[in-house]
């Protein structure tokens, strides 16, 4: 008895993911005229890779490259128990003391909202930031906190049961893609 595969929808190729992060480095250019008091922090995994990937884009256009870091969710998380399993603790690396410092927070997918604020805790003891700005590559909605990007690649309207599947060649070993995945129906 073969198990079906999930219907996936194709809805960003690695060209329109670069244009998508190339974009959103030129609205934190142009939103942030200081550089030199930047951080850009990607939320593990694909949050880093979406963070390095505007730090490249910013470094091209401006000639300098912010800060980096990585802000570790894991433990802050406050849905921990509804969702069953602990994920991969990877330290949170922030690189300066963030007091009067624009922190950009980056991640791939902004859904809940739940991941957003427990990088809002962990940066937390990290110093007293500025500003903190939230940049996405996709925003597929479904909120259950009061949270919305300052930046977003794409807006992927989705259905409650379908989920946005992000694979980045470097990371993954198959083509940078962004997918909504449909539930096999029984």
């Amino acid at each position: 008895m073969s198990q079906e595969q999930p219907e996936t929808l194709l809805v960003m190729d690695a060209d329109a993911i670069r244009k998508a992060i190339r974009r959103i480095a030129h609205e934190i250019v142009e939103r942030n005229t200081d550089l030199s008091r930047l951080v850009i922090a990607g939320i593990p995994t694909r949050g880093v890779e979406v963070a390095k990937r505007i730090l490249d884009h910013i470094e091209q256009i401006e000639g300098v490259r912010p800060e980096f870091g990585v802000v570790d969710v894991a433990m802050h998380r406050d849905d921990l128990r509804r969702r069953g399993r602990l994920t991969a603790v990877v330290p949170t690396e922030l690189p300066v003391d963030l007091d009067d410092r624009v922190i950009v927070l980056v991640d791939d997918v902004l859904f809940t909202g739940r991941s957003c604020r427990a990088a809002l805790d962990a940066i937390s003891s990290f110093g007293r930031p500025a500003r903190v700005q939230y940049a996405v590559l996709v925003d597929r909605g479904h909120r259950e906190l009061p949270i919305r990007a300052d930046y977003v690649g794409k807006n992927v309207p989705t259905a409650l049961e379908e989920k946005i599947r992000v694979r980045f060649e470097n990371l993954d070993s198959v083509p940078d893609s962004v997918r909504v995945v449909r539930p096999v129906k029984p």
